[in-house]
């Protein structure tokens, strides 16, 4: 594979890391900023909104946009917004760089997509698009913590500035490798954009992108507020909370592996196993949070099937808008970035409750239950198994 696309790959990973850092940073920018916890989680709302505006609004608008100037701008505009970040004193100035750097993201990935493609062969393209996506799942596991960790040490600020550094590179590779051409559809004679957004009117795929964004919910109003659980529950240091979201990162990773091998041809068996235990887990993690040892296992086992069913779902819809071709990836990302919104929200209204900071692991039962309910009545449609030969 060559170099440029690794240096995409790195973008990926800030970026996933920029999405998902705030798990382990809220304390203390909370207490920074002089706003509540459940204020402070809205930053991770933040971003999912830009991402559902921006995914569908970039993908759309990206298809005559120069793809180098395009690809630097969104880069360059990334990595400013977390330098504003870092140095602003005020909570709704962060909260607008969230936003800001969330359509930068959305932007970025939809060219990306198509430039990673133009620097391989024809019969690499799989590959290619692989090692660039890995930089979200490197993030979760690698990028998340290490961010927790250099927040502790140095203070959430400096995670803002790494992650800002991080782009540089990407930037430089962007300049020197990237094709200069406009950000076209491969096959000329596709669907016309308004034939693709007219897919979102069949049932199925909107089946598909609801119950995606719930379980999606489930996942990010928990592991956004996985923090206080560690230290006010489990009575641990902060370090640990970084332990905790490796554990999440690396049980998310083992999720998407197996769903993986699983999600084209047997999905049933996936939601079947997969969303029972979820809803289980969520409670029991609740219950034995305060032992430190359980809620270690919990939290891997946890990230693993949250993963393995979101990850599964995201693929239905990929599969649903399958004559969307340009836009198929905007409509999985929006499905998943509402889950991301509204999930912090509906667990941060938990935290004032008599439950404290075990009520979003509350409410990512209660999500997971509103799933399975919505789902049986249309078992036979979301769990049948499609022909890999439905992509374009």
């Amino acid at each position: 594979m060559p170099l440029p696309l690794y240096l995409l790959a790195i973008a990926v990973f800030a970026m996933g890391t920029s999405e998902f850092m705030l798990a382990g940073l809220l304390p203390d920018i909370a207490s920074d900023l002089d706003v509540t916890v459940g204020t402070a989680g809205t930053l991770t709302s933040a971003f999912a909104v830009g991402m559902v505006v921006g995914a569908p609004l970039v993908a759309a608008l990206a298809r005559n946009w120069p793809r180098r100037s395009s690809l630097l701008a969104f880069i360059l505009t990334f990595a400013a917004a977390h330098a504003v970040g870092a140095i602003t004193t005020s909570f709704p100035v962060l909260f607008a760089t969230r936003v800001v750097a969330a359509l930068a993201n959305a932007g970025f990935l939809a060219v990306a997509l198509t430039a990673a493609a133009t620097l391989v062969s024809p019969d690499k393209k799989g590959r290619a698009l692989a090692v660039l996506l890995s930089g979200t799942t490197v993030a979760t596991i690698a990028g998340v913590p290490g961010g927790s960790v250099l927040g502790t040490v140095l203070g959430w600020r400096a995670t803002f500035w790494a992650v800002a550094a991080l782009c540089l590179p990407a930037a430089l590779g962007i300049v020197q490798a990237i094709p200069a051409g406009r950000v076209q559809e491969e096959a000329t004679g596709g669907p016309a954009l308004q034939a693709e957004l007219a897919q979102l009117t069949r049932p199925p795929l909107m089946l598909m992108m609801l119950l995606g964004a719930l379980v999606n919910a489930a996942t990010f109003g928990s592991f956004t507020f996985l923090a206080p659980v560690v230290t006010d529950t489990a009575g641990l240091g902060e370090l640990w909370i970084s332990v905790v979201l490796v554990l999440f990162g690396a049980g998310s990773f083992a999720g998407v592996t197996v769903a993986g091998r699983l999600s084209d041809q047997r999905p049933g068996l996936v939601i079947a196993v997969g969303g029972p235990l979820l809803l289980i887990g969520w409670p029991v993690l609740a219950v034995l949070a305060n032992e430190p040892v359980a809620l270690f296992t919990l939290v891997f086992v946890q990230g693993a099937l949250s993963f393995a069913l979101g990850s599964t779902l995201i693929t239905r819809v990929l599969y649903e808008a399958a004559e969307a071709p340009t836009m198929a990836g905007s409509y999985a990302t929006a499905a998943l970035n509402v889950g991301a919104a509204i999930g912090p929200l509906i667990a941060a209204t938990t935290l004032s409750t008599a439950v404290g900071s075990l009520g979003p692991l509350w409410a990512s039962g209660l999500l997971v239950a509103i799933t399975l309910l919505i789902t049986f009545p249309f078992r036979t449609v979301v769990a049948a198994a499609r022909s890999a030969e439905m992509f374009p």
